[in-house]
């Protein structure tokens, strides 16, 4: 499950790998898919289907978690069925649980890797011995039970090692599981695999309890409270529209997290919109909760107002630089955005995944998703995991290599590739995003090291990448009409750099003044409909425009 030790690859490259063990993910046959396949069996799976493709966009589940790859150009949606759902027919919860769980599991698993893999071993030990025995404390809101059933399988495994003689325990793991699920349908569905486990109709809301006295409707008293060692939240954020309700989320789920070494994930489908999300809860996270050795300074307010005081903190994935992201320059929707930083992982479906879909030929599926993941403090007695400085000259030190080095180097002050490699013959490129903060290619030729070339056809999407290369230069990122990047060569950008060209208007004229104009516009995309009179209208726009602005 954490990486099984390739053969022939350098260790600091083994070091940042993001992969599970195996690299396709099998999901628990006894624990969860036993538990679900028998759950619908109850109904025909027909039926299922057809409430699937009913509620999630028809054939394929586009507006499931799914990302499948014939449905990329149709609109970008949030999941059209959520958890937290407090009216939902039988029908419909055998269709959410058939649908969303598998994609879900594999998802949360992923990052939970990635996060262990980061802060080491150390992190869920800790956490187990956590309060005397209490052992962590996790919140699944928005995975409707998925993301602590991949939790649990992180536990196990880390229960198994820490246990005298690597024997298997004879009790289970410590620890707390809360889930929130609003419908009663779909709470039955999911507590047949997830045991011990407290289940909420909805999130609490801490804002608004007596420990806020400045907000008008808080209570005189304030509310017990509840602290959470990691908190999962999947696909909440795009079914909000507005921004501040994505505010109130993060501020309630802050509430929850612990100080002492909290984990906050946040998740939403690896699609542009779901990567904004994302990317805008992050720069918030850097601008007004957390404040790291490599943050940038915070700039002054505008307006006077109660401002949040940051705490320490950090960001453990995906991001190695805790500087504004290159690729959201801009806040808000970028429509066109062609570039965008997101993750996938394989899974294999099973059966009543299969059927649903109608799936024949295959039965695996890439599952694509953005996150971030944000620690809050540190574990009491633990090592402290720090940021190191993210500048220029990390990134450097980076582009040199740690070939030959002796210090094993900081996970968090290398790139990390956000693209799959571009294996050619004789040279690899990688394209990274690097502790400075910028996207750029590297590229790895045979000729610059035997073992750089090797590792560096093994690389994969999302490994961190630590031997270094031989050239590198600026990536240009397409980020579509919402802000265009310096060199971006695509068609918006090259007309956005004409944008103050003059307006040119050829005058056909005689001795009783202007009789016509006509204007040389290139159009992108579709010409529009010819009319009969089409020409004559446009005609007779631009005479009245200039009629207006003073020419007869």
């Amino acid at each position: 499950m954490f990486g099984r030790p390739a053969s022939r690859v350098h260790e600091y490259t083994k070091l940042g790998q993001w992969r599970t063990d195996p690299t396709t993910i099998h999901l628990p046959k006894a624990d969860f898919v036993s538990p679900l396949n028998k759950l619908l069996d109850r109904t025909d799976i027909k039926h299922v289907k057809e409430a699937a493709e009913k509620a999630f966009g028809g054939a394929g589940l586009p507006y499931s978690v799914a990302t499948p790859e014939a449905k990329r150009n149709i609109p970008q949606k949030a999941v059209a069925m959520e958890a937290g759902h407090h009216k939902m027919s039988e029908i419909e919860a055998d269709a959410y649980i058939a649908t969303n769980l598998p994609g879900m599991y594999a998802s949360v698993m992923s990052i939970l890797v990635e996060i262990r893999k980061r802060l080491g071993s150390e992190w869920v030990s800790k956490l187990i011995s956590r309060g005397n025995g209490e052992g962590p404390r996790v919140l699944d809101v928005g995975a409707g039970g998925a993301g602590l059933a991949a939790w649990e399988r992180i536990l196990q495994a880390e229960w198994e090692l820490i246990s005298e003689g690597g024997k298997s325990p004879v009790h289970q793991p410590p620890g707390k599981k809360t889930v929130v699920v609003g419908s009663n349908q779909l709470r039955e569905r999911i507590s047949r695999f997830l045991h011990n486990t407290t289940f909420l109709p909805r999130l609490p809301d801490y804002l608004h309890s007596g420990n806020n006295p400045d907000m008008l409707d808080a209570s005189d008293k304030p509310l017990p409270r509840k602290s959470f060692d990691i908190i999962i939240a999947s696909h909440l954020l795009m079914p909000l529209k507005e921004g501040y309700q994505r505010k109130a989320l993060l501020d309630n789920l802050w509430e929850m997290l612990s100080p002492e070494g909290g984990i906050l994930i946040f998740m939403e489908k690896g699609h542009p919109r779901g990567f904004e999300a994302v990317a805008d809860v992050r720069s918030r996270l850097l601008n007004e909760f957390i404040v790291s050795p490599a943050s940038d300074p915070r700039p002054e307010a505008i307006e006077v107002e109660a401002q949040r005081e940051r705490e320490p903190g950090m960001i453990v994935a995906p991001c190695t630089n805790h500087k504004e992201c290159p690729m959201y320059l801009t806040p808000g929707l970028s429509g066109g955005r062609k570039d965008f930083c997101h993750f996938s992982q394989r899974f294999i479906r099973p059966p009543f995944l299969q059927k649903v879909l109608g799936a024949t030929h295959r039965n695996h599926e890439d599952i694509n998703f953005s996150f971030v993941a944000i620690q809050r403090g540190a574990l009491p007695n633990t090592a402290v995991t720090t940021a190191p400085e993210q500048n220029g000259n990390v990134a450097d030190r980076a582009f040199k290599g740690y070939e030959k080095a002796t210090e094993e180097p900081n996970p968090l002050s290398l790139p990390r590739n956000i693209l799959p490699p571009l294996k050619r013959r004789g040279h690899v490129t990688l394209d990274l995003c690097t502790p400075a903060g910028k996207i750029e290619r590297w590229t790895i030729p045979k000729s610059f090291s035997k073992k750089a070339y090797h590792d560096a056809r093994k690389a994969r999407w999302g490994d961190l990448w630590a031997l270094g290369a031989k050239t590198r230069v600026s990536r240009a990122i397409r980020l579509g009409r919402g802000g265009t990047a310096p060199n971006d060569g695509g068609v918006r950008s090259r007309a956005a750099k004409q944008g103050n060209k003059p307006r040119v208007i050829h005058l056909n004229a005689d001795s009783s003044g202007i009789y016509s104009a006509y204007e040389k516009v290139k159009v992108h995309g579709p010409a529009g409909r010819r009319t009969k009179g089409g020409k004559k209208e446009q005609l007779e726009d631009l005479m009245k425009e200039l009629r207006e602005d003073g020419f007869t």
